[in-house]
């Protein structure tokens, strides 16, 4: 047998590519599998938020998918009697350098996001599946098969589920996934549409339902999301079908035409009842499905799996104690249920067959929707909540802040903004990021270098002067996921020395690994010894 695995991540969609990613910038000794033959080549989710294009910035990916994606800022809401137009996104992104939602293929995702781990000697073992995984000892001993019939059993410390609303490790794992499925059938297809203005995003409004027209680029370039007419009963997707419903649900005149892709689908809203037991851990869809209402699911994934990955990195590493990992459920389960509490809303709105959400939906919409796009305040909250710029994790037990917080700027548990412009790019490079803000003579070298002692190349230190996002002095300690776990004004460095303790202790004669590969590893914990029984 082969020697043990630090982490196997299974299933190889954005989810698991993003945190094979990350694990792989701290040297970790993984494996990522999947049982699909090969990688998605359909569009299925098909755009990017602005957090997810932040936190993947550090792996150098962003400026590729930006390069390849559409950045579609309109829409264009067409009801009963007029059209409303707006831009997507037009306010409440200050802090961003990239305050757009960017239509881009899933499969164009996943590609950007192989290409890199093909780079780092990565590679995603296709046609594997995960049939059997049982706790012993140290390990979790896990049965792969290949599709060829081949079985091969591999040992790791942890296993993280990226495998999708039907995921064997939750099944294995005996961890719960509740919840309901809606009634009603959609249709999907990418095609190309005569009749429809081009770089906008395009919603038809009906008392049958919704329809939508996404700009998407390729494989066409249109994406086309309807629901299945009540009266219509299930047959198979045809062209003839589809533009039937778009000339039920438009009073434009649409002619939809080559079809590159066309489905249909019953649409979930579950969760899972625990992010992890013991060595196994989920994230994306194989730890919440919901409706695609707001394009949350894949960016909700990723933003787990980078959540995850760090955390994962540096306990496999010996650099984090394994309490560090029960911080991954505390700050991504909320999200995951504000997540499907929202998609909820949002979808039973905009289907119901309830006669008094039928009235708001065709009556009272149309007439307040215009009211209500105007009102910059709302629009800003609800463009911030929609972009995931607003998630935080200030209830976090790793969000500290000092007896004497910062009254300005982000806070303890918040992700750090981009502001002033660059700052994130400063920050992105692995591992965790001190600033100091203020003058450099009221920070003392001494104290500087005895706090860091023990942490090196896990810590850099920024002298930010006024170019800071907290006036005075101040100083915050960056996670390596972009948010803020320590914040405290001036310049004693005993909270911090106490938050360092607890979540990075010291590591004396620790090496520095600028590769793939750790150079020490860590004997688990006699709290991960018991979570493995």
């Amino acid at each position: 047998m082969a020697a043990p695995l630090d982490v196997l991540v299974v299933g190889a969609g954005p989810t698991g590519l993003a945190l094979a990613a990350q694990l792989s910038a701290y040297g970790t000794r993984l494996r990522v599998v999947d049982r699909s033959l090969d990688r998605v080549r359909e569009s299925r989710a098909l755009a990017i938020q602005p957090r997810t294009l932040e936190a993947l910035a550090g792996f150098g990916v962003t400026d590729e998918l930006v390069a390849r994606g559409n950045p579609a800022m309109q829409l264009r809401m067409h009801l009963p009697r007029r059209v409303v137009r707006m831009s997507l996104f037009d306010i409440g992104l200050a802090d961003t350098a990239y305050p757009f939602l960017l239509f881009l293929s899933q499969a164009e995702t996943e590609s950007v996001l192989a290409e890199h781990l093909a780079a780092r000697e990565v590679t995603v073992e296709r046609g594997t599946e995960l049939v059997r995984l049982e706790r012993k000892d140290s390990y979790v001993v896990c049965r792969l098969r290949r599709s060829d019939g081949r079985d091969e059993v591999v040992e790791a410390r942890y296993v993280v589920g990226c495998d999708g609303a039907h995921s064997a490790v939750r099944a294995q794992a005996g961890i719960g996934f509740e919840g309901y499925a809606y009634p009603q059938t959609f249709l999907l297809a990418d095609l190309e549409v005569d009749g429809l203005e081009p770089g906008a995003v395009h919603t038809y409004m009906s008392g049958a339902g919704m329809l939508f027209f996404f700009p998407l680029g390729s494989p066409a370039t249109w994406r086309m999301l309807a629901m299945r007419p009540p009266d219509t009963p299930d047959c198979e997707v045809t062209l003839p079908s589809l533009q039937e419903i778009a000339d039920r649900y438009s009073t434009d005149r649409l002619a939809l035409r080559d079809p590159a892709w066309m489905t249909d689908f019953r649409l979930h809203n579950r969760g899972a009842t625990h992010y992890r037991a013991g060595p196994c851990l989920l994230a994306g869809d194989a730890a919440h499905i919901h409706s695609p209402a707001g394009a949350q699911g894949m960016n909700t994934g990723i933003q787990d799996a980078l959540n995850l990955g760090w955390k994962l990195a540096l306990v496999c590493r010996g650099a984090a104690p394994e309490e560090l990992l029960e911080t991954y459920e505390a700050e991504r389960a909320p999200v995951g249920r504000s997540v499907l509490r929202f998609t909820d809303r949002a979808f039973t709105i905009g289907t119901s067959r309830n006669p008094l959400l039928r009235l708001a939906r065709t009556q009272l919409a149309p007439r307040l929707a215009p009211l209500a796009l105007h009102a910059t305040g709302l629009r800003g909250r609800v463009f911030r909540t929609v972009s995931e710029l607003g998630v935080h994790y200030r209830r976090s037990p790793a969000s500290t802040s000092g007896s004497r917080p910062p009254r300005r700027g982000p806070r303890a548990g918040d992700r750090l903004p981009d502001l002033p412009r660059g700052l994130q790019s400063r920050t992105s490079a692995r591992g965790w990021h001190l600033l100091l803000a203020g003058p450099s003579h009221h920070w003392s070298e001494e104290e500087l270098a005895a706090a860091l002692r023990g942490r090196d190349g896990l810590v850099s230190v920024h002298r930010m002067g006024t170019a800071s996002p907290w006036p005075g002095l101040a100083h915050g300690l960056v996670r390596p996921d972009g948010y803020i776990g320590y914040l405290a004004r001036g310049t004693q460095l005993a909270g911090l020395n106490a938050y360092l303790n607890r979540w990075l202790p010291r590591q004396e004669g620790w090496v520095s690994c600028p590769d793939r590969r750790p150079t020490k590893y860590a004997k688990p914990s006699v709290r991960a010894m018991r979570l493995l029984r």
